[in-house]
């Protein structure tokens, strides 16, 4: 099992050219964090429309700077906003886009770790003083929103400057998800959205962290200047309810809810 695990959450670093190409599928470029929810979604448009995209996962900054530097992406859906804000200045996108969802972020304890999943964090903070922790998992805060947040909680619980040794950072937060589940850390901060797939939740436990310990992962996505028409129905599709139904399915709040 934590096998398979590895190669789905791997696939996550493929390039977009690894993709099947679809004729004329617009290519879409996605936050880690929506892996399963976004390959859900592309399922289902594709069964109601008949109609594909191609669909990359990875880092919201990495996706940015890609876009930046013409990569052929028609729709972007990103973990924080504030990427889609850098994009529009900059004249690459069709307008503001829209908030889609608000990212929440868990404690994972895979099992038979010696950490507790304690959603206080005083058993991590105990681990570290007694020597219990060795290697503790999030994304690379300085491109992956998600590892932003972590970085956010850990400095809001006083633990960041003395858990610094012991981080083992993931490209992504689907990267750092295999770190926590595979086997590879004794823990993580990462996505609820991942951990709440059938195949991650069988390896540990997730236990929500509160969301008043880092800024909102405010979702936004956007289209891009040269957008075609699949990816504008897409993009409107992902605003239907049956698609918001499947964003809360996967652990997301949706903009305006609690």
């Amino acid at each position: 099992m934590r096998r398979r695990l590895l190669a789905i959450l791997l696939s996550l670093a493929l390039p977009l050219a690894a993709a099947p190409a679809a004729a004329q599928a617009p290519a879409i470029a996605a936050a880690a964090d929506l892996k399963f929810a976004l390959a859900e979604l592309a399922d289902r448009f594709k069964a109601a429309t008949g109609r594909e995209v191609r669909v990359a996962f990875g880092s919201s900054g990495n996706f940015t700077q890609q876009i930046e530097n013409g990569a052929p992406f028609e729709l972007f859906l990103s973990a924080d906003e504030g990427y889609v804000e850098r994009l529009a200045a900059k004249g690459l996108t069709r307008d503001a886009g829209l908030i889609y969802a608000i990212g929440r972020v868990v404690l994972f304890v895979p099992a038979g770790s010696s950490l507790k999943a304690d959603p206080t964090l005083a058993d991590l903070r105990a681990a570290i003083g007694d020597g219990r922790l060795k290697r503790f998992a999030i994304a690379n805060p300085e491109h992956a929103p998600y590892g932003r947040a972590a970085r956010e909680t850990l400095q809001a619980a006083g633990l960041w400057d003395v858990i610094r040794p012991a981080l083992v950072l993931g490209e992504n937060v689907a990267q750092a998800t295999q770190f926590a589940a595979g086997g590879n850390a004794q823990g993580g901060i990462v996505a609820l959205a991942l951990t709440k797939t059938p195949e991650v939740a069988r390896l540990g436990t997730a236990v929500l962290l509160p969301a008043s310990m880092h800024k909102p992962l405010r979702q936004r996505m956007v289209l891009l200047r040269n957008a075609g028409p699949v990816a504008a129905e897409f993009f409107a599709w992902l605003q239907t309810k049956p698609a918001r139904e499947v964003f809360v399915r996967h652990g997301f709040a949706l903009p305006g809810e609690a």
